[in-house]
């Protein structure tokens, strides 16, 4: 059994940082990934047109910038690349295709004991540690929500984690179910490529430009109440937008930042979808009833065919499947049990990354505390 000090499991963007932290304070650790490359949901897993919604200066990872040359809104192929000169500049070295199976503390020896399979050749890899970082983050696996009659239809199913390009859907009925930032997008690229889309909206959203957010966390920065950002920027949207209501797109009544604070949900970022709703090259349609091959029937009634349903319904956490015994930190679902800022910690040297719904920015912030908890434990250990 190896002895490390630190396990990091996962070697995305959060597992990454948390390593790059850790190596600044000169605390040694050993990072695993189940998959065979860094970042692996955004290298493996996204649609070709991704931006980063967020301006570059509220997605840096810590101790390191974007280059000065990079847009406000890095592309995925420049995130990619950042992130590859991130692993270099902090000489992080993942051990890749390393699937950890069970890891459960171990009162007798007060450590943790972490078995983990080589999952090339199948070797069993067992550590023992004095702390973890669950670093897997929030979007594990890819959610199929159950709907009547799915399993009857007869066309194409597929996750937005598959998709890559309207291009593969010239000419084919398409329907979106989910309308969060993938499910607008995603309605967007499909419509521009020729695709006959159709998207499911059944819930208030607030949708808004990427500099009406850039403005918004600008202004809070600046300490001025959220409500009154909320209202500058509903207020600046509405100009913007239109009453989208006469849409099907309704607003929640609560605004755009504090709805992020308080529940983890975004507002949708349009980059052009909802133009292309307004000209009807995007039908929007309620909540469906019930699907008879490749007939969707929806609650109001309407009906219409289709050739591909697309999922932009999320992701869900796995760790529970190898996390053992820990009553302390996450939930049944996989996420923390606490709300931010307090959600970060379990006991007995347990702790998470990338599970507070904020983005790159709550990575970087995670990796810090998370990173400088662990050395005061040290610290605390060796002058006892």
């Amino acid at each position: 059994m190896e002895q490390v000090q630190v396990c990091i499991v996962g070697a995305g963007p959060s597992g990454l940082a948390t390593a790059a932290c850790l190596s600044k304070l000169s605390i040694p650790y050993v990072i695993v990934e189940r998959e065979d490359c860094i970042a692996s949901l955004w290298r493996k897993h996204t649609y070709n047109c991704l931006k980063l919604h967020l301006a570059k200066e509220f997605c840096k990872l810590p101790h390191m910038p974007y280059p000065d040359d990079s847009p406000t809104y890095v592309p995925k192929d420049q995130f990619l690349r950042y992130m590859d000169d991130y692993v270099e500049k902090f000489h992080i070295s993942p051990k890749f295709n390393t699937l950890v199976e069970s890891c459960m503390y171990d009162d007798k020896r007060n450590c943790w004991t972490i078995m983990a399979r080589d999952i090339v050749n199948g070797t069993i890899l067992d550590y023992a540690s004095m702390f973890v970082v669950v670093a897997t983050g929030e979007n594990s696996a890819g959610i199929i929500p159950n709907i009547d009659g799915l399993q009857s239809f007869q066309g194409e199913t597929i996750h937005s984690s598959s998709y890559k390009s309207g291009s593969d859907y010239v000419g084919k009925s398409v329907f979106v179910v989910g309308c969060g930032n993938s499910g607008f997008e995603i309605a967007r690229d499909l419509a521009v490529h020729g695709a006959n889309t159709s998207i499911v909206i059944r819930s208030p959203f607030h949708v808004m430009t990427k500099e009406l957010i850039h403005l918004g966390m600008i202004l809070a920065r600046w300490h001025i109440s959220l409500r009154l950002v909320d209202f500058i920027l509903v207020l600046l949207a509405y100009i913007l937008f239109g009453d989208l209501s006469k849409y099907g797109i309704v607003r929640p009544n609560m605004g755009p930042l504090l709805l992020k604070a308080k529940t983890g949900r975004s507002a949708v970022i349009d980059a052009g979808t909802t133009t292309l709703i307004k000209k009807g090259d995007i039908k929007v349609f309620g909540p469906i009833y019930r699907i008879r091959g490749n007939l969707i029937e929806f609650e109001d009634g309407n009906e219409r065919y289709y050739d591909t349903i697309l999922f932009a319904t999320g992701y869900k956490s796995t760790t529970n499947m190898w996390l053992k015994k820990d009553m302390s930190m996450l939930n049944s679902d996989g996420m923390p049990k606490n709300d931010f800022p307090n959600h970060w910690k379990g006991s007995n040297g347990l702790y998470c990354v990338g599970f507070a719904r904020r983005g790159l920015a709550g990575i970087a912030h995670d990796a810090k505390i998370v990173a400088s908890d662990i050395q005061a434990n040290i610290e605390m250990t060796l002058f006892d």
